[in-house]
């Protein structure tokens, strides 16, 4: 079965504050649900579209496992708290068997 990972790319940041306040939440409850965390901070460099801004990779055993964490109560908690702390973009994607 393939992996699967969360790829978080934050074009802009409003509220640092909040931003905090949600990753203390969001961080237990990725964890809890079997996300490991394999890169978190600003991006090195960023070609044609991209904006140099915060980056978060988590890899998760498969596709469900990623969605339920996800959908999961302790994510959607954290997500309320994130509420329009920064404009982001995030995809999950199965990786190559």
């Amino acid at each position: 079965m393939a992996k699967a990972y969360w790829i978080a790319f934050y074009r802009s940041i409003s509220n640092p504050d909040a931003l905090a306040a949600y990753a203390k939440l969001a961080g237990p409850a990725i964890a809890a649900a079997g996300g490991r965390f394999l890169a978190r901070g600003n991006a090195a460099k960023a070609y044609e579209s991209g904006v140099a801004q915060r980056v978060v990779v988590i890899e998760f055993d498969s596709i469900d496992k990623a969605v339920a964490a996800h959908d999961s109560e302790g994510y959607q908690a954290a997500l309320k708290v994130f509420g329009k702390a920064a404009d982001r973009d995030l995809r999950i994607v199965e990786g190559l068997a």
